[in-house]
């Protein structure tokens, strides 16, 4: 496509430019009978069965403990009933033994039991009244047993070693997407963010970021802190250094990064906590870590800063499960931002008051997580709050299937897979590269401009960089070879990059989109050997 047109794209979001590229990709494949590859998404395309056949056996026993209590020809059945429940359903499980998923139920309500004390009745109860979805949520915040258990999930998904002291509270959401939304909301309702205010971001950084400051509803502006490829995608000193500014009030960033794949070192995590610690404590921190379980002995901001930061996780790459929209946002219990708005001016604290004033008769005393819940239904609706049932017992299962698993045998053939489909791209790419331990291998950003020069020539680059639009490579990929990548700027990475999904394609097709980069950048090598004979 022309410069011209190409600029034409410059102010939309990378998401959004892929569907001008899925349309073009599925013409050529179409036309050239390729096979068309949308290595552009995230959505991986594996899932997590066990916890899965465990899910929809255990909803067989709670309809059959439905029907126990009220049974009508019309199809309408009762309310599980809890006395004798969790006996009910070891007789159950006998009789269904030969199913799949009776043998985790059976192993997954002993362990539960055993590791958080549990009353049996109680625990099974609420999984299965809640599979049936018959009731509001309640705690509209989070299933009591349920957070006990991604608590745990999370100290070992997210916080690493040493494991922080204290409690967080959590709040189920509909996938990290709702759990960003009403971030943003309650920080404004509650005053922590204004317009006109200043935030940090670490960039590369998944573009939503980016653009939420930007709206009207926020108004913010920002500051990139920006983890620079020479550095290997880490943090600065001279980048850090601009947290020390108070005129910053957050920081928010993606752990490991998105697109960059790299978790934040445990050198640059050091200098992050030394900085908050001595310098500015009144910092808040906002950690996305959704890719955190693809690294070995990962370690989040919120396990290492627990008081500053809000935590927010997915459980949608990790157990291939983005159409069941589970998510979670954490706060320790002892936090800054309940102390934030505790110092607020009186007339702001009294309008708080106001916002809050149905909900309790001590508005001053609600928590900022409860705010949040409060605040994701506008306050009037808080009491039909809360993430469905039927969802958060799926959460209740996959975060127990992963805390049973001591040998992390799930956790290795997740990592295993997007090892194998990176380092086929980077073999077809012809490049050599010593393995990192901080990167995901989820995502790559593929440097076109420093393969380039190191396979075609700084001559060939030079004239790309003033003849060709950074847009031209996702679009020739697109209309020349059906494969569908992001393009890098979009993320604030390096303009001449494109980002790469490991996740979502099989194995062997990873050759093909290294080899088509190949192809692209033979195309300008072509333009500009002809270039220089019509000049010569």
């Amino acid at each position: 496509m022309e410069t011209v047109t190409l600029r034409n794209f410059e102010a939309l979001s990378p998401f959004e430019i892929k569907d001008e590229l899925i349309k073009l990709a599925k013409a050529t494949a179409q036309k050239e009978q390729l096979a068309f590859l949308n290595a552009g998404r995230g959505n991986p395309n594996w899932i997590a069965t066990t916890a899965r056949d465990g899910f929809f056996l255990f909803g067989q026993f709670a309809l059959s403990e439905s029907r126990r209590v009220m049974e009508d020809p019309a199809g309408l059945g009762g309310m599980p009933q809890m006395k004798g429940i969790a006996g009910r359903l070891d007789m159950w499980l006998t009789r269904h033994a030969d199913m799949p998923g009776a043998d985790f139920l059976k192993s997954m309500v002993a362990f539960a039991i055993s590791k958080f004390g549990f009353d049996r009745d109680a625990f099974v109860h609420e999984l299965a009244d809640s599979i049936i979805g018959d009731n509001y949520p309640v705690p509209d915040r989070m299933l009591a047993h349920n957070e006990q258990i991604v608590h745990e999930y999370l100290m070992w998904a997210m916080c690493g070693e040493p494991r922080p002291s204290g409690q967080f509270d959590l709040f189920a959401v509909e996938g990290g997407t709702a759990a960003m939304c009403y971030i943003f909301k309650s920080l404004k309702a509650n005053r922590l963010l204004n317009a006109g205010d200043t935030i940090a971001l670490g960039t590369p950084i998944f573009t939503p970021y980016l653009e939420m400051p930007e709206l009207e509803d926020y108004g913010l502006n920002v500051v990139p802190v920006q983890a620079p490829q020479e550095n290997r995608f880490q943090f600065t000193d001279e980048q850090l250094k601009k947290l020390e500014d108070p005129k910053v009030k957050a920081f928010f960033l993606v752990n490991p990064g998105n697109p960059t794949a790299m978790a934040v070192s445990p050198e640059t995590l050091d200098k992050i906590v030394t900085l908050v610690k001595t310098k500015r404590p009144d910092l808040i921190l906002l950690t996305d870590d959704v890719y955190g379980t693809f690294v070995k002995g990962f370690r989040s901001l919120l396990g290492a800063l627990p008081q500053n930061t809000i935590g927010v996780y997915s459980y949608s790459k990790y157990f291939g499960c983005t159409g069941w929209r589970l998510g979670v946002i954490a706060v320790h219990q002892d936090n800054i931002l309940d102390a934030a708005i505790a110092k607020l001016p009186e007339s702001t604290l009294a309008a708080l008051d106001t916002r809050y004033s149905t909900l309790t008769l001590e508005p001053r005393k609600l928590k900022f997580i409860d705010r949040l819940v409060a605040d994701s239904r506008d306050v009037a609706l808080n009491h039909t709050a809360g993430l469905s049932l039927p969802q958060q017992v799926m959460m209740t299962l996959f975060s127990l299937c992963e805390l049973m698993d001591a040998e992390k045998r799930y956790q290795d053939a997740c990592i295993a897979i997007v090892h194998d489909r990176f380092w086929l791209m980077v073999k077809s790419l012809g490049l050599e590269l010593a393995p990192n331990p901080l990167y995901d291998f989820y995502y790559g950003l593929i440097d076109f401009e420093f393969w380039a020069r190191k396979n075609v020539g700084e001559e060939v680059v030079d004239y790309m960089k003033k003849n060709v639009h950074p847009l031209d490579i996702v679009f020739r990929l697109a209309e020349d070879y059906g494969i569908v990548l992001l393009n890098g700027g979009g993320f604030h990475a390096p303009d001449w990059s494109a980002r790469v999904s490991f996740a979502n394609l099989p194995d062997q097709v990873y050759s093909d989109i290294g080899r088509a980069v190949r192809a692209v950048a033979r195309g300008y090598l072509q333009a500009y050997q002809a270039t220089k004979k019509s000049t010569a």
